[in-house]
């Protein structure tokens, strides 16, 4: 029998393109009548990028995006606290891409179409129900009105349906919604000139303000020939979870005139803050939202993937490289158990507790406290980040949150392949 999934985001369509290597039967439903290469940049980690090398799609993936080179953390004035080699540059053997969010999102449907074959990925249907059967799992189907579009059924079915998840909402229907921790973030792509490194991702400010940017492309050269990349960044302020912010219009377009003041005097001699904000191709204001950790993450023969079981805040840059270990990891368990309730339970049963811890890490801050311990120790600025926080305290931050997230460079280089080479069919 198929796997069905609901949702064609980066998880779902991992979790096809890894079954069908695997020679599993498998149809994703898109509520989305046609995919577009929508959304802003993220960073897809070398525990990730594994993953998808071992399906072929390495050459894709790098070719679209920049291949980071450099983690770097400043105060708000522009004082380097850290930095630290990534990717390739660090010793992995694979390396992290910096990408657009939709041009990976249609890397991993266009191939899913070519591999698959296009009656694999069903769009303009929304899985509003399910109904479990001895055997399988009977799905109802809706159109963009909500009109009923029919049934499909299927072994089990594997909900990547986001945050807002239908199925997850089946399970915890008095869960309510996403956890608001009080910030705010404008996001935004900028053609400008290389920063740094020009493989440099960035963070500058504290815990209440911060500012974040790193190259996802490369652009066509100024007139005077002059280098030009397509610059990703965040600009974060945070309130009390109680202030009166409009949340009704979460992920409206951003009016810069409610952040860039704050950040106007943010004019480094390694980069123009305020210029980035001014000469965006457009802003896009978000919530930083998560949700508690699930006791379980379904029941029988259904199952949640990606955000829909974990969604966290953008710290540490681990959305989408969660969501395509959860493929693979419920790939492996899947053909070692079969279509089966039990395969379910493995993966959830390895999968939940990683992520869970993921998400209490980045509640504390994740590896971007020690932004926050050098405002608290020295807000006027330094003159010897050492006197400040000592090489140990921030070799250590990195230390600990890479082991937390699955990524220190010893282990991911060491350990066997998720899913075994020798079960690919």
């Amino acid at each position: 029998m198929t796997v069905l999934v609901a949702g064609a985001g980066i998880g779902g369509l991992t979790l096809a393109l890894s079954l069908h290597q695997a020679g599993i039967p498998v149809r994703v439903f898109e509520q989305t009548e046609q995919l577009q290469p929508l959304g802003v940049g993220i960073n897809v980690l070398p525990h990730a990028v594994r993953e998808l090398d071992e399906m072929g799609l390495r050459a894709a993936l790098v070719g679209l995006g920049i291949e980071t080179a450099e983690l770097a953390y400043y105060t708000k004035r522009g004082q380097r606290i850290w930095s630290e080699p990534r990717g390739l540059v660090a010793g992995y053997r694979w390396p992290q891409v910096s990408v657009h969010r939709g041009r990976l999102q249609m890397l991993l449907h266009d191939a899913a179409r070519d591999r698959l074959g296009p009656e694999a990925i069903v769009t303009g249907r929304k899985v509003s129900g399910f109904r479990e059967t001895a055997d399988g799992v009977t799905l109802q189907l809706t159109d963009r009105t909500g009109a009923p579009a029919g049934q499909a059924s299927g072994a089990v079915l594997i909900a990547c349906d986001g945050i807002h998840s239908t199925i997850r909402a089946h399970f915890y229907p008095d869960e309510g919604p996403p956890i608001w921790n009080g910030a705010i973030l404008w996001r935004g792509v900028t053609v400008a000139p290389p920063f740094l490194t020009g493989r440099s991702m960035i963070m500058a400010g504290h815990e209440f303000q911060k500012f974040v940017c790193y190259p996802i492309g490369t652009e066509d050269p100024a007139h005077d020939g002059s280098p030009r990349q397509l610059i990703n960044w965040i600009a974060e302020k945070k309130f009390a979870p109680d202030h009166d912010w409009p949340r009704e219009d979460w992920n409206r377009p951003g009016d810069p005139a409610d952040f860039l003041p704050d950040f106007e005097s943010w004019q480094f001699d390694w980069l123009d803050v305020p210029g980035l904000i001014r000469n965006a191709r457009a802003i896009y204001e978000f919530p930083m939202v998560d949700r508690d950790p699930l006791q379980d993450w379904g029941a029988g023969r259904v199952t949640l993937l990606g955000d829909a079981a974990h969604p966290m805040y953008p710290i540490g840059s681990n959305g989408a490289s969660q969501a395509i270990l959860d493929a693979r990891v419920l790939t492996a368990r899947l053909i070692k158990h079969g279509l089966t309730p039990d395969a379910l339970r493995a993966y959830a049963a390895e999968r939940n507790p990683a992520t869970a811890r993921i998400i209490t890490a980045n509640r504390a801050n994740g590896p971007e406290q020690v932004m926050q311990l050098v405002e608290t120790r020295a807000p006027d600025g330094f003159e010897d980040i050492d006197r400040v926080i000592t090489e140990d305290e921030r070799t250590a931050h990195a230390r600990n949150y890479k082991q937390i997230a699955g990524f220190d460079i010893d282990t991911l280089n060491a350990r066997a392949p998720i899913v075994p080479a020798g079960a690919v069919g």
